[in-house]
């Protein structure tokens, strides 16, 4: 693999630095909300008019049809200019809508995938259940065949944005008696239909994104299934692969700046241990060096798994290994900065709110979008071809 960027490559990161130095928002991204979900649509919407909206979507779908590399490309240059972070389109734009191109009839990208780009509708994902999360095949919600419609009956939980969305890519559990990965389905579910019930759950970290979403008889058209009845863990899989393989390039890329960020923010804050500034302390120096040499080696594993998806077209389970490293990584690193700022910056400053902030909501890098045994078993079985943990 040639890791060197070509003069066209080169040629496009300039387009990209000069429109987003020009066009970047200076004001700060709202938390939550009505005005987050305000911000966030006009981003998409000015993003899909400038012609920035789904880069790497073919262009039949209005996308530009970009490579992978020009992905990674647009992330970098996106972190350097502050540019704000793609809040509630993240589903919509990152996952649901490859996944319809993926595997969704024409109709189905006909109606949906424009509405995604210019920033006209919201996605959540109905995936995880009380009990079938990191055992998403376990899932318990179901619906009932009755004509041309699914009657669907359950429970989903850790629903980010299920208040503010009108569709959710929904799993269901569509033939009881089939084996635990059979008899599934992936449905389009309009999120305004009669029986649907959402309920916030507060987060230690501030705010309410996550939503529990019940379904009490919920008749959903039999033209929203994606895909064919009972064919949903196929394409389930196809979802999770570009969750777990390119959707979160965007989240990598800032984490290598947040690393040169708290370097720089070393050279100037006092040492929490009262000797000079925290860079001239010997452990926080060791664990700086180490963990900017761990975000290289993850765009290193990055440009490796781009590499494999140019080959083949879609993310593979090498992803599982990005996801892994990834999460454990920013861990580690949002753990450096509560001890580079101390406890009084971390809590009670400006300076710290900006870190105590993703430090909390880190602990969940490990669970969201499979939990770490369960990448650690993808990587085993599926890259490895080690036998099944259980």
């Amino acid at each position: 693999m040639d890791l060197n960027f070509t003069p066209e490559e080169q040629h496009f990161r300039e387009q990209v630095a000069t429109w987003l130095r020009e066009n970047v928002p200076h004001e700060p991204r709202p938390y939550e909300g009505d005005e987050a979900r305000s911000f966030d649509l006009g981003w998409q919407r000015k993003l899909h008019e400038a012609g920035w909206a789904g880069i790497a979507w073919p262009s039949e779908y209005g996308g530009r049809g970009l490579s992978t590399i020009q992905q990674l490309i647009w992330h970098e240059e996106y972190a350097k200019a502050d540019a704000p972070y793609v809040g509630m389109s993240f589903v919509g734009v990152n996952h649901a809508g490859p996944t319809l191109i993926a595997e969704a009839s024409d109709e189905q990208k006909a109606f949906h995938l424009p509405r995604i780009l210019r920033g006209e509708a919201i996605w959540c994902q109905g995936f995880s259940e009380p009990g079938a999360g990191s055992d998403l095949a376990g899932l318990r919600t179901k619906a009932v065949i009755d004509g041309d419609h699914l009657v669907v009956t359950g429970q989903k939980i850790w629903t980010s944005y299920a208040d503010h969305a009108q569709y959710q890519e929904l799993l269901v559990r569509t033939d009881p008696d089939a084996p635990k990965h059979k008899g599934i389905s992936w449905v389009i579910c309009d999120m305004s239909l009669p029986g649907i019930t959402i309920r916030p759950i507060e987060m230690m970290s501030g705010g309410h994104h996550f939503c529990e979403v019940f379904y009490d008889e919920v008749r959903i058209p039999m033209a929203n299934v994606v895909g064919k009845v009972n064919d949903g863990w196929r394409v389930a899989m196809s979802t999770l692969s570009f969750e777990r393989g390119t959707a979160f390039m965007a989240e990598q890329v800032e984490l290598s700046r947040r690393v040169d960020k708290l370097i720089d923010l070393s050279r100037t804050l006092p040492s929490p241990y009262g000797t000079g500034c925290a860079i001239d302390d010997d452990e926080l120096r060791r664990r700086l060096g180490q963990a900017r040499a761990e975000v290289a080696a993850m765009r290193s594993m990055t440009l490796a798994g781009i590499s494999r998806n140019e080959r083949t077209g879609k993310p593979g389970p090498e992803g599982s290994m990005i996801r892994l490293y990834f999460s454990q990584l920013q861990q580690r690193v949002f753990r450096l900065a509560m001890d580079i700022l101390g406890p009084a910056q971390a809590v009670l400053s400006p300076l710290g709110q900006g870190w105590s902030q993703p430090y909390l909501r880190a602990f969940a890098a490990t669970i969201a979008g499979g939990t770490a045994q369960i990448q650690r078993d993808i990587i085993g079985e599926r890259v490895l071809g080690l036998p099944r943990s259980r």
